[in-house]
């Protein structure tokens, strides 16, 4: 096939250095969840469940583990390794596996292994967007109980509305809401940067802390309950794997730049001003962190962590969308609603169903758990399952592809590795206490999205099976001369070899042909564009009879008018008129039988999530009005 679209626009290049404004709305999308964190992890070390005693040394030991896990988890391993994991302008988990297998596997059994890892990492981090926004919500308007005990009631059915609220907004697209959020989060940060530093000036000694030898202390103090404490210690750095997931939203400078300035100063100021409180009180507070504001703020200080603990939602929401886009994109999914709210930035998208499912989930944890205590019981399981997946997957792309220098590469196996397999240990125990929920809902997804894989993947083999070749039906053609009708008919097919069944159907029961037939594919690659210049290939098969493949990123959408249109020039003689143009499609009605390709169970799961996926009219943006379906029958 000839590819003879027309030459690539020049794209913005999301390496390039970004404006002050692009990194300020980063702070307001992408580092809500870890900016947040304050409120309530350490909090949660010394009066949480399984707490630790509160002694000088305790706090240093776990001041040393907070300030130690923000450096090697975020600034190294995400920030310098996992940024550069850049699939051409996206991030994410299946973003990175997708990376890895396009560049990096060799083999067949490799390529599952990876497909698996990635959905199962996809999975688990729908289960971290759900629990996300509940305990922020509720951490934020619990604040309010601090300041008056008037507000406790209203705590409840308060989360509720915020939630409602913040969700609402979604719609607008990360690029407004991180207008309106990013100047909000910067407040926050300098916020609890400078009660932070105050509290170190009061107790400049929590400084030593900054020593890892009281890390290793606190864990030769503590045994086996300081190794589980890990899990409390693991809350300062649940965001860090939405961080990468946001990288289609701003890009990787706008982020490194929003980290390394404003965000890890003010966090490991705060948290230092934390210990520096305890040190100095001797006793815990009912909200350590609010303990740290002077009375003459207490009020305002609550407005602000309110405004910013909702914002903290966005983080994980932004990145949810694009991990969903990109999985319906790869095949992984059923067809959904996908609205890109950018112009400027592919990235940025609104998924109406997930927004939807990630509502009425939170809404579910919240009426269930009831207090931000409980909730953080439950929370990080998932994530942290998620970090060891990106790990290993970064770790993969550093030994065969990126070919790192040997000392870093032993900076992963002796240092990350080891911290991310701690890190999901101490995890593991909060599943009896809560943590149950986030795997039982990261289990439904996974199953759902192998699910669609495992029954397309039928479909697809069936109807290559018995199509008819293209060389065939052309010499059928010459030979039966059917009645050509004017115009151009466009048959959508799932393959690039055989002819379509609708094309078949058509030909079959009414004898005709239009003038030009066009057997049209659709392919979506596992990368997130795809250039002009390569968008089409095609081929004149003689009497009429066109092949054309449109190629589309799992980042696009796959707009076939406006492709076939831009791209009308390089076929002679074919010109797509809006108003002279048929779009063909198969309609397929799924027969469950009793062959043997899958469980009942699934069977039924697969026909539920063809049912209601989104028609391919809707999805290809075809013209309604311009659209043919024929039914065809497959078995599953």
């Amino acid at each position: 096939m000839q590819s003879n679209s027309p030459a690539a626009p020049d794209l913005p290049n999301k390496k390039n250095p970004a404006g002050f404004g692009l990194a300020i709305g980063a702070l307001g999308v992408v580092f809500g969840d870890i900016g947040t964190s304050p409120l309530y992890a350490l909090r949660e070390c010394f009066s949480g469940q399984n707490h630790v005693a509160l002694t000088n040394q305790n706090v240093c030991g776990m001041v040393s583990l907070v300030f130690w896990t923000l450096l090697i988890v975020v600034c190294v391993k995400y920030v310098v390794f996992v940024l550069r994991a850049d699939n051409k302008g996206e991030g994410g988990i299946l973003a990175l596996s997708a990376l890895v297998d396009r560049i990096g596997v060799k083999t067949r059994r490799m390529h599952g292994v990876v497909l698996m890892l990635g959905l199962l990492g996809t999975a688990l981090l729908f289960g971290d967007g759900i629990i996300t926004p509940a305990i922020s919500v509720m951490s934020a308007i619990e604040g309010l109980d601090v300041a008056t005990p008037f507000f406790k009631p209203f705590i409840l059915p308060l989360s509720i509305l915020v939630l409602v609220v913040l969700f609402f907004m979604q719609k607008r697209g990360t690029q407004n809401i991180g207008v309106v959020f990013g100047p909000v989060l910067f407040l926050w940060f300098i916020t609890i940067g400078t009660l932070g530093f105050v509290q170190i000036l009061r107790c400049p000694a929590i400084l030593l802390a900054i020593n890892p030898f009281y890390a290793v202390n606190f864990f030769f103090h503590n045994g086996l309950h300081g190794f589980f404490m890990l899990g409390y210690v693991f809350l300062t750095v649940t965001g860090a794997e939405v961080l990468y997931a946001d990288i289609g939203h701003f890009g990787t400078h706008p982020i490194r730049q929003a980290w390394y300035f404003v965000v890890f100063p003010a966090l490991i100021l705060n948290y230092a001003g934390q210990g520096a409180y305890l040190l100095h009180a001797g006793s815990i507070p009912p909200h350590l962190f609010y303990a740290l504001c002077p009375s003459w703020f207490l009020l305002p200080c609550v407005a602000i962590a309110t405004a910013a603990t909702v914002i903290a939602s966005q983080a994980v929401i932004s990145g949810t969308f694009s991990l969903f886009r990109q999985a319906v994109g790869l095949g992984y999914w059923p067809r959904i609603r996908i609205i890109h709210t950018s112009q400027s930035r592919i990235g940025q998208v609104y998924l109406p169903f997930v927004n939807i499912m990630l509502l009425v989930g939170t809404l579910m944890l919240i009426l269930y758990f009831k207090e931000s205590g409980k909730l953080a019981v439950a929370y990080g399981i998932a994530v942290s399952a998620t970090m060891l997946i990106t790990t290993f997957l970064s770790l993969y792309l550093s030994s065969t592809v990126w070919r790192l220098p040997r000392a870093l590469r032993i900076v992963f196996y002796a240092v990350i590795i080891p911290v991310d397999v701690a890190f999901f240990i101490a995890n593991l125990i909060k599943i009896p206490s809560g943590g149950w929920v986030v795997v039982l809902i990261a289990v439904a997804v996974y199953v759902s999205m192998t699910t669609w894989i495992r029954g397309r993947t039928i479909l697809r083999k069936q109807v290559e099976a018995a199509e008819l070749s293209l060389s065939t039906f052309i010499k059928d053609i010459v030979l039966s001369k059917p009645i050509r009708v004017p115009g151009v008919a466009i048959f959508l097919s799932g393959s690039v070899s055989g002819v379509p069944r609708a094309l078949l159907h058509n030909f079959k029961h009414n004898k005709i042909l239009h003038q030009k037939t066009v057997i049209l594919a659709v392919l979506i690659e596992d990368i997130p564009q795809v250039p002009l210049g390569d968008r089409m290939l095609h081929k004149n098969l003689g009497e009429g009879i066109y092949q054309v493949v449109l190629r589309f990123g799992f980042g696009e959408t796959a707009n076939v008018p406006e492709a076939l249109t831009l791209s009308e020039i390089a076929i002679p003689d074919l010109i797509f008129d809006p108003m002279n143009t048929t779009y063909f499609l198969g309609k397929e009605s799924l027969i469950t039988t009793d062959a043997p390709t899958m469980a009942p169970w699934r069977k039924k799961l697969f026909q539920s999530m063809a049912q209601n996926s989104l028609n391919a009219s809707a999805f290809f943006v075809l013209p309604p009005n311009r659209v043919v379906e024929l039914g065809v029958q497959v078995e599953l």
